[in-house]
């Protein structure tokens, strides 16, 4: 019966439901943790700069390890790497729930990260290598819906969590969803010939270039989660800036010279390849720190409580989920480029919005930029990853889906230490404390209004960068799929 379901039509289908469990999970188990970190820290008796190190070593450890499993699951196949990712996952959410020590807890959250480093590294391969190429920005765009309801669901499934039974449901409620997830990869996905890296010579596993992207990841993400907090000249920030600069030019000239590359980087000679990955980078950096500081204008600027502030927030994510699978199916249909300069189109206007915001903005402004924002990017995100995948050999799924994943990352984080640096840098200049703290703290209308300016002032800048992602989203070059042959060439 198992092998007649995974010959079936329908096994396109299958697959994604069976990824989209996992990819689910852990959508909401980063909502609830996020949601249930001040009470972790009353919980452990500690302050919640240190708490915040549960998140801050869940996201470093898929950071580093994306790559790596993206590229070892094309070479020795990716329901392997999946399944044992999800095992993984859950043993971390387990040893989680039973955490007695801060120190446990985190440890746990490392292993947790690597398990969701091995299934994010390999989800997005499987989806797309499991449906045809005519269909491949419509896979993307369901699977887009996933992760949108998993961001509405997981902040209220922590909250009632926290409420009802405490900080430790959080992580024990990840179990049952991971095992599910875990089960159904097991009996349902495939591994197909086709989708590994040459299989009859086994290429080698690029170790030293897996240890040079790794430091380098963590130098830099490290470099900027803690560049605010210490100052960008501090001797730690920059030791870690500047480690990260060497590592990563070891890494490029070890790429070039290795015979099995962890990342061939002459895809970058690709014109399309090269575009794509460049406008889907532009498009976090100027969109991400939309989602950190945007609730401290609500709740300290405009007085909205933070139950307020997160529905003000859910029609956003609601249009996100919803636009996704429309783009990408119009997408296949006739052609991503024009989706993707839309989409990059629709947030910049927002975030040029958002440059004008005051002291006393009506709601129905700061709602129309959200919409706005948050719709630009779910017709942006499924053409834009079809079109870069488009361009590269289904062997290399894996490892071109973990670094999109990658870069969607990195630009994340650069996104909201650029924000915070541009907000603090301007609340400087006009004499008011530089740090977000003097705004959670509840200050004067002065330190609002500095906070304002500073708002004005990063969400111009954000634009101008999604301004450039426009450009090159413009400049790509696309065929449409050809439906005879099912096939849709490079370019």
């Amino acid at each position: 019966m198992l092998s007649a379901l995974r010959r079936s039509r329908n096994y396109k289908y299958l697959a994604l439901g069976t990824v989209g469990i996992g990819i689910f999970g852990s959508v909401v188990d980063h909502g609830s943790v996020n949601i249930a970190l001040p009470t972790i820290a009353d919980g452990f008796a500690t302050d919640l700069p240190t708490v915040q190190w549960v998140v801050i070593a869940y996201t470093l450890t898929i950071s580093a390890l994306l790559l790596p499993m993206g590229r070892l699951s094309d070479l020795v196949g990716r329901k392997r790497i999946y399944i044992a990712g999800m095992a993984v996952f859950v043993g971390g959410a387990v040893l989680a729930g039973w955490s007695t020590s801060l120190p446990l807890l985190i440890l746990a959250r490392l292993l947790q990260g690597c398990g969701a480093g091995m299934t994010q590294g390999t989800g997005m391969a499987i989806i797309t290598s499991s449906f045809p190429s005519e269909e491949r920005g419509k896979a993307i765009g369901l699977l887009m819906t996933t992760v949108g309801v998993g961001m509405i669901a997981g902040p209220a499934v922590g909250g009632l969590l926290v409420d009802a039974l405490g900080w430790r449901a959080v992580f024990i409620a990840a179990v049952p969803i991971g095992l599910t997830g875990l089960t159904a990869g097991w009996l349902v996905l495939q591994e197909p010939p086709g989708d590994r890296e040459d299989p009859g010579r086994s290429p080698a596993f690029d170790w030293p270039g897996a240890a040079l992207s790794t430091s380098a990841l963590v130098a830099f993400l490290l470099g900027m989660t803690n560049g605010y907090r210490f100052g960008w000249e501090s001797p730690p920030v920059l030791a870690a800036l500047l480690a990260f600069v060497a590592l990563m030019a070891a890494f490029v000239l070890w790429e070039l010279r290795t015979p099995s590359p962890m990342l061939d980087l002459r895809l970058f000679r690709r014109r399309s390849f090269s575009l794509g990955v460049s406008a889907n980078s532009l498009a976090f950096l100027g969109g991400s720190a939309v989602l950190v500081l945007m609730p401290f204008y609500l709740q300290k600027v405009l007085g909205f409580t933070p139950g307020e502030a997160g529905l003000i927030t859910v029609p956003g994510a609601v249009c996100m989920a919803l636009t996704g699978p429309i783009s990408g199916r119009l997408s296949d249909r006739y052609g991503t480029r024009w989706f993707t300069v839309g989409g990059l189109a629709l947030s910049t206007t927002a975030l040029f919005l958002f440059s004008r915001l005051t002291n006393s903005s009506p709601l129905y402004y700061v709602m129309i930029g959200i919409v706005l924002q948050n719709t630009g990017m779910g017709v942006f995100y499924s053409p834009n990853t079809s079109s870069v995948l488009s361009t590269v050999e289904r062997s290399r799924y894996g490892v071109v889906s973990a670094f999109l994943n990658l870069v969607r990352n990195a630009s994340n984080l650069t996104s909201v230490a650029l924000g915070t640096a541009i907000v603090t840098a301007t609340m400087g200049s006009l004499g008011y404390e530089p740090s977000l703290e003097a705004v959670s703290n509840g200050g004067a209308d002065g330190v609002t209004a500095a906070f304002s300016s500073g708002l004005r002032n990063t969400f111009l800048v954000l634009g101008c960068l999604l301004a450039i992602g426009v450009a090159l989203s413009s400049l790509t070059s696309e065929r449409l799929p050809d439906r005879a042959a099912g096939v849709r060439s490079g370019a």
